[in-house]
């Protein structure tokens, strides 16, 4: 007991002594502060002083960057071994192809394709030939070298206004937007009273119609009764017997890529780059039942009925090694390739048509 009343005097002198400490640090932090605060802009300021004493530079005074003074400045010239990037301007833009509104007169040209002219103009096939009918006739076959084709500036039917026309008749006929008509620019319609004279051109956004093809009849073998007088000379009466299709089909050229049209609503077949004279081989076995010159456009032409449903046709041939009435098996060279008919270069259309139906090439090719 004696022991714990001798300590108690001795803790309270040490905590005594603690607090001192304690607030002898505080003050002494608190005056650091102030006078860092204090003298700093002057520490700043003397800095300043000697580095314009040393650089002979003086604050007050403005930079001269006067015309004068830049012509006087000595031209650099760089060494011939010094590494460099020259850039000129660019002057040109497509500002103008993007907002355009007019139709482009187009001529058409050597290795020219419905597909390829409407790629390069950024339309849809389908558009070209509809803004083409008086030329085309819905049939991309007709194309011919020096034929001049009229590009619309977007895609849907580029229309002449016909005397008693409305804008929601021939919205509703080309199934299209009566305010898409009205608010395309290029149409520059008075929004209030969007009145259309007679023979005047309406860009139809969006517009749309049914083709009116013309495509080689499917012939199937047996005596399918085709007359040379329809088709051509290349047609005959072919029995029920030959060659049978395996169902898998081989390219029928030695290039695997395209030369003109792919496949697309207004053209049910692919154009297999080939040139004139290469080697064109039975897709798959069967028999003959076309093997010559055909109407509309295909020029020398051969189609195979496989027996199985399928049939193949290959035009622009520039010779026939095969006759109708013939069996050919997968792999046979059956003529070599060419520009014959309405074509504007060598190349191979190749159809591919399952009941009478087509179907698009790229689904059975391996």
């Amino acid at each position: 007991m004696e022991e714990q009343i001798t300590q108690a005097p001795e803790n309270k002198k040490e905590a005594k002594y603690t607090n001192w400490i304690a607030w002898g640090g505080t003050f002494l932090l608190v005056g650091l502060i102030i006078s860092i605060l204090f003298w700093q802009p002057m520490i700043a300021q003397s800095m300043a002083d000697q580095f314009n004493q040393v650089n002979d530079v003086n604050p007050d005074a403005s930079i001269d960057i006067s015309r004068e003074a830049l012509e006087s400045m000595p031209e650099f010239q760089a060494a011939d071994s010094d590494l460099s990037l020259l850039r000129k301007p660019q002057t040109h833009t497509d500002i103008q192809a993007v907002m355009r509104s007019d139709v482009i007169n187009y001529t058409v040209e050597e290795g020219d394709a419905i597909f390829s002219i409407a790629k390069k103009y950024n339309i849809t096939p389908e558009t070209l030939l509809w803004s083409n009918y008086d030329v085309l006739s819905d049939n991309p076959h007709l194309l011919e070298i020096g034929m001049v084709l009229r590009i619309p500036p977007t895609n849907g039917i580029w229309y002449e206004w016909q005397s008693g026309d409305s804008l929601e008749r021939v919205a509703a006929k080309y199934k299209a937007d009566v305010n898409d008509i009205l608010m395309w620019f290029g149409n520059a319609l008075d929004l209030s009273d969007p009145k259309i004279d007679p023979g005047a051109h309406v860009m139809i956004p969006g517009g749309q119609r049914e083709f009116q093809q013309w495509v080689v009849p499917t012939i199937p073998r047996g005596p399918a009764g085709v007359s040379t007088s329809i088709l051509g000379p290349g047609a005959c009466n072919t029995s029920e017997y030959g060659a049978l299709g395996t169902g898998y089909f081989v390219w029928p050229a030695d290039n695997h890529y395209l030369s003109g049209n792919d496949y697309w609503s207004g053209h049910l077949a692919i154009d297999i780059a080939a040139g004139t004279g290469a080697a064109i081989y039975a897709a798959d076995s069967g028999l003959v039942v076309y093997a010559g010159w055909v109407t509309g456009g295909y020029g020398n032409m051969v189609m195979i009925d496989h027996g199985n449903g399928y049939q193949t046709l290959y035009a622009h041939l520039n010779s026939i090694n095969t006759a109708c009435g013939s069996s050919v098996y997968q792999g046979t060279i059956i003529g070599r390739a060419g520009s014959t008919g309405n074509s504007t270069g060598p190349h191979l259309h190749f159809e591919i048509r399952y009941m009478g139906g087509f179907i698009n090439p790229w689904q059975v090719l391996p």
